[in-house]
């Protein structure tokens, strides 16, 4: 046991370390606030094996952390399994090699058992001594999302290791009462014993027989009875009833508990197209007999309805703060997003206004997470959700029309691949790959496409249903969106200016002077404007607009920004875009450490834009819990940048406005991680090899040479073949076009990058 002993001195470190890091700021006990909860007060945030959607379920780890970075009355959760020789330990699966290395230990344990009325193949508690597994059995991780580098770190927790620990309140849920019945073990005399020497808040089970026996022996006073739903075709075995059918029948269920454990999906059901339905009457009906509601399934790293736009707060709120009801508490794998959603943005927390000088939400393509980046509905959503700065990524028709759209590659934002596969092209200054280039099309050709919703990865979708909504926006377009919608600003991105003057004789620089000076931007100093380029030389022709501010895009990833290239980039810009990476350096899903580059760019007075945060939980590190908010809060808050370029505005927005980041006695501290602390825990000979160093940002990767002049190239006449017309060219054509084989077309709309 030694090593554990030196393991749990390791997660005490780490919490001292997440103490000192809130600089005194000790959570405040809940306002008298009122809920939509039976009782009127806050709903619970309930721990199902402490933080296990990061740790193992119920290891000391996950049990400390639950405790340290939630609310205050958190409850931590535990799932009863009894011991051969009769002790509670804390699992919820009841095969144990679904959550520990027992397989590796005792390989020839495998047993196959009847488990209310199915087969169950695997590792039993009831076949093992709490000797045996506490000495030579440890605790994995068992859903694969999530990390392993904490297998095997930790000992299989008692259920007096878990009150052990003091926890505000403790829940006992007990699944298993016939199995263990039917092998000479009796749960409810091993709960009888246990509440004489621990405190257990609340006693759940899906078995009407167990928790009628255990009626006459609790202090209601001081626990609580709750009936466990399972699935809803599922058989509950005392009454042989499905639980569908029981739920008809609360009144019969108040006779014997105080309160109800439910799938979420009872109450806000997920259609198979993963939009939500209606919500049920459960919560409300349960409430008007006296039943307490308890929602169980919250996860972050699950993929659940489309309406939440990858966001797990909005999930929370959408159970606890709706105009019709609240459930009474939610039992969750990840504790830390439960407590912020309720405790900083449910029940009209997040009203409040943004201090002066957080930092400014800049839209990657508008509300890109939402619809179709660069679309009129891609912008609209972005004011509504609270953004700064709306942006436009400028490209350029074949005929000179400037227009919005994230690159010059149609293929991945628009229609463009199936409608004009014949006019792909290869371009090696602009992309190694082909693609199917505006600057190849006319406007009205690009006009016949379709927007298409970007996605960070197949298996993550984002609005389907909306996913060819919106109409695209030219330059000028633009402009008058953000004047009429009175945005704060707005960001004029400039690409490939030198290939569009030197070989197709387009002004990219021109026609955005051009625009900006006809919607009378230069005039005016109510908006802001910020000109974006990776170019030196396209924001040098900036320079006579004193009004504008010039930010440098600078896409390679860096480990440092020395004096002498910081201070040739201050020549000609007064703000940089940089990606996430080169200031939080990650390994593995793991942060491993917070660069000097902001701070180095901010002593010369150059302001720092970090780009591209995403909701997805598929593009955070585990530092982060699987939660954007965390990622939010670790840029602006711990590393202390000017603004963020975000496809999701909504969520920064909410972030920016939450009370517990601008009050003095907030009720939850939405804490930054802290770079390399969660990777500490590990021991070293378990952790990833590191990894080379990023380089020094060098004065050769800053000054770009002058643009060249644009080329007198005679345009040929605008098309009059449509673009559902223009796939059928002749064979002489395609032959002379440098396309790719159908099978290329089809890897090329695969690949999609999401590094930092």
């Amino acid at each position: 046991m030694q090593a554990h002993q030196k393991k749990m001195i390791r997660i005490l470190l780490f919490i001292s370390v997440l103490i000192h890091s809130t600089s005194g700021q000790k959570l405040a006990e809940a306002p008298s606030q009122k809920w939509l909860t039976l009782n009127g007060e806050r709903p619970l945030v309930i721990a199902r094996g402490g933080f296990s959607g990061l740790f193992p379920e119920s290891s000391s780890f996950a049990n400390q952390m639950a405790q340290t970075l939630s609310l205050p009355d958190t409850v931590l959760f535990c799932n009863l399994q009894l011991t051969k020789d009769g002790i509670g330990i804390c699992l919820s699966d009841i095969r144990l090699d679904n959550s520990t290395n027992i397989a590796m230990v005792y390989p020839k344990g495998q047993k196959t058992y009847d488990v209310n009325g199915k087969q169950v193949h695997g590792w039993f508690a009831v076949d093992y001594t709490i000797d045996q597994l506490l000495n030579n059995v440890s605790l994995t991780q068992g859903i694969l999302s999530r990390p392993s580098l904490f297998d095997s770190q930790s000992p299989i927790s008692a259920v007096d290791d878990v009150t052990g620990i003091k926890p505000a309140q403790f829940w006992l849920n007990v699944q298993y009462d016939s199995f263990n019945t039917q092998h000479n073990h009796s749960a409810a005399s091993y709960v009888q014993k246990a509440m004489r020497l621990m405190g257990i808040n609340y006693l759940s089970s899906p078995e009407i027989g167990f928790l009628k026996s255990m009626a006459g022996e609790v202090n209601k006073a001081k626990t609580k009875l709750v009936f466990q739903f399972l699935g809803a075709d599922e058989i509950e075995p005392t009454s042989n009833k499905k639980y569908s059918l029981l739920l008809q029948d609360l009144a019969s269920i108040k006779s014997f508990a105080s309160g109800i454990l439910v799938p979420k999906e009872y109450i806000w059901p997920v259609q198979a197209n993963k939009y939500l339905g209606a919500p049920t009457t459960l919560v409300s009906d349960a409430h008007k007999k006296g039943l307490e509601v308890y929602a169980s399934g919250f996860a972050n790293d699950l993929v659940a309805s489309y309406n939440y736009s990858y966001d797990p707060t909005n999930e929370y709120i959408q159970f606890v703060d709706n105009s019709e009801f609240s459930v009474d508490g939610v039992l969750t794998d990840f504790p830390p997003t439960a407590s912020e959603a309720i405790g900083c943005f449910a029940n009209k927390k997040n009203a409040s206004k943004p201090i002066k000088g957080k930092a400014l939400i800049i839209t990657r393509n508008g509300a890109s997470g939402i619809y179709p980046g660069s679309t009129d509905l891609a912008y609209q959503q972005a004011v509504d959700d609270g953004a700064d700065i709306i942006d436009c990524s400028v490209q350029m028709s074949k005929d000179g029309v400037a227009f919005c759209l994230d690159t010059a590659d149609l293929v991945g934002d628009t229609t463009a691949m199936t409608t004009f596969m014949s006019r792909s092209t290869t371009v090696p200054e602009i992309q190694p790959k082909a693609g199917v280039f505006s600057f190849d099309l006319t406007w009205s050709e690009i006009q016949t496409l379709k927007p298409q919703i970007a996605s960070v990865y197949q298996d993550f979708q984002r609005n389907p249903a909306y996913k060819n909504a919106g109409k695209f926006t030219s330059l000028p377009e633009f402009l008058d969106l953000a004047k009429t919608m009175a945005v704060s600003g707005v960001l004029i991105n400039i690409q490939n200016a030198a290939y569009l003057a030197s070989k197709k004789g387009l002004d990219i620089v021109g026609a955005v002077t051009t625009a900006l000076s006809n919607a009378t931007f230069d005039k005016q100093s109510t908006q802001q404007v910020l000109i974006q380029s990776d170019d030196t030389s396209v924001l040098s022709k900036f320079m006579n607009v004193p009004t504008y501010k010039r930010v440098l895009s600078i896409e390679d990833k860096i480990g440092d920004a020395p004096k002498q290239p910081v201070q040739e980039i201050k020549k000609f810009a007064d703000a940089v875009a940089i990606s996430r990476s080169s200031i939080i350096q990650i390994n593995e899903y793991f942060t491993t450490a917070l660069t000097n580059v902001v701070g180095e760019f901010q002593k010369a007075n150059i302001s720092v834009y970090a780009y591209v945060l995403r909701n997805e939980y598929i593009t955070l590190p585990f530092d982060y819990f699987s939660d954007p908010i965390v990622e939010i809060a670790t840029f602006v808050g711990g590393a202390g940048v000017d603004g963020i370029i975000t496809e999701y505005p909504g969520t920064a927005s909410k972030y920016m406005k939450s009370p517990c980041t601008n009050t003095d006695k907030p009720e939850y501290n939405i804490l930054p991680a802290q770079a390399g602390s969660l990777l500490s825990l590990v021991p070293r000979d378990a952790q990833p090899p590191a990894e080379t160093p990023l380089p020094p940002l060098q004065v050769s990767d800053v000054v770009d040479p002058p643009l060249p002049p644009v080329a007198n190239i005679t345009a040929a006449a605008p098309s009059t073949v449509t673009g559902a017309e223009a796939p059928r060219s002749s064979a002489l054509e395609n032959v002379a076009s440098v396309g790719l084989s159908m099978l290329s077309i089809i890897v090329l709309a695969l690949i999609f990058s999401i590094g930092y």
